[in-house]
């Protein structure tokens, strides 16, 4: 059934579809850095206490390769670019040295902005964890949400702010977030903003920030448009890179070639009753799709459910948490999930419906793999 196909090293734009162009993609040479040896241990980093004590709650050990060599530029206040693979601990790099930073400053301020609604909830719930028992206000701002709640939050004065950049602009220009007095600003996956549109929104938030600041930029790639957002947000900045490749070698990538009309649901319910298909992330094009195929997976008495852009924000981040507490084995996505979702233990991600491109198809199976732990990413192709 599995077909398994060797590296692809050929240019970074592919302008004919092919999907085996697809598996095991590499970028260019000269985006290719090794990530050296670790070097520091949490308990090196000059933090508060109580905040290497939550660290070690949450069940980290050793910094991954971009925390190791990140962390001490943050905590040294320098602006700083991080590129690195999806799952390598990108979250913890910003929120650690900031939480430290505010808890040595409680005047100090944060303004964080991702692109999408979830993950703009797990940093918040990562902020959380971290900073327990610190003393610490958040705001969450992100559309799907009510917003008198979120004005309420923003009218304590939190510390941190995350929210999504069209949340953060309404905020914005209803009177409720003003960014004058943000010490520190993070762009969390960078690249992805840009792609869907969110370029303009970002030079605005930009404009209104002080230019004396701490901005942290972080992207899995770097291209035209986002260079011009970076060269507008930081200042003589360090510049971190442990990208290994496009896709994470510990991800077994492969590609089933589906049957005749029909048969292809048959082949997906052969491979999930296979005791290694475990927690399994699936892929589809549309919500109608993405819907339809979760229905028929619960029919066939799969523990199954699906998020896409038709559920309420609170329905999708209910469904999520029941994913990440395995309560169900199959979570049914469209892209909404395939960029910067920290997702426990996903076993499997399957591509039931192609991606459009090579960079979808990077961040798809990017959930699993996450962190050094293997991984298998299976593309249905006709």
């Amino acid at each position: 059934m599995y077909r398994k196909f060797s590296h692809f090293r050929g240019p970074r734009v592919i302008k004919s579809f092919d999907p085996t162009n697809f598996i095991q993609y590499k970028l260019a040479a000269e985006e290719v850095s090794c990530a050296p040896d670790i070097v520091h241990a949490f308990a090196d980093f000059p933090i508060a206490d109580q905040l290497k004590r939550n660290i070690a709650a949450r069940g980290y050990q050793a910094p991954t390769p971009i925390q190791d060599q990140a962390i001490p530029s943050v905590l040294a206040g320098r602006d700083l670019i991080g590129i690195a693979n999806t799952g390598t601990g990108k979250t913890a790099v910003f929120l650690i040295p900031l939480i430290d930073k505010v808890w040595k400053d409680r005047h100090q301020k944060v303004l964080i902005i991702a692109p999408v609604r979830e993950l703009a909830v797990q940093i918040r719930d990562e902020l959380l964890a971290f900073a327990q028992g610190l003393g610490m206000y958040s705001a969450l701002c992100i559309g799907g949400s009510n917003m008198g709640r979120q004005r309420s939050d923003l009218r304590r004065n939190p510390n941190f702010v995350i929210g999504t950049p069209g949340r953060i602009q309404d905020m914005i220009r209803s009177g409720y977030l003003r960014l004058g007095d943000f010490g520190s600003v993070v762009l969390d996956e960078a690249d992805r903003m840009v792609d869907i549109g969110f370029i303009k929104d970002i030079r605005y938030i930009i404009s209104l920030l002080p230019r004396v600041r701490q901005s942290l930029f972080f992207s899995a790639t770097i291209d035209g448009k986002t260079k011009e957002i970076l060269a507008r947000f930081v200042t003589n900045p360090v510049t971190v890179s442990v990208k290994t490749g496009a896709t994470a070698a510990n991800i077994d990538q492969k590609i089933i070639k589906t049957g005749q009309t029909g048969q292809k649901i048959d082949q997906l319910h052969d491979l999930l009753i296979r005791k290694e298909f475990e927690k399994v992330l699936i892929f589809g094009r549309t919500k109608h799709g993405v819907q339809r195929l979760a229905d028929e997976l619960v029919r066939r008495g799969f523990k199954a459910e699906a998020i896409h852009g038709n559920k309420k924000q609170n329905q999708r981040i209910r469904i999520l948490e029941k994913f990440k507490r395995s309560e169900i084995q199959i979570l049914l996505a469209t892209d909404v999930a395939s960029r910067g979702l920290d997702i426990p233990n996903v076993s499997h991600v399957i591509n039931y419906d192609l991606p459009e491109s090579c960079d979808t198809y990077i961040h798809r199976i990017g959930r699993t793999g996450r962190l050094d732990k293997k991984g298998v990413a299976l593309t249905f192709i006709d």
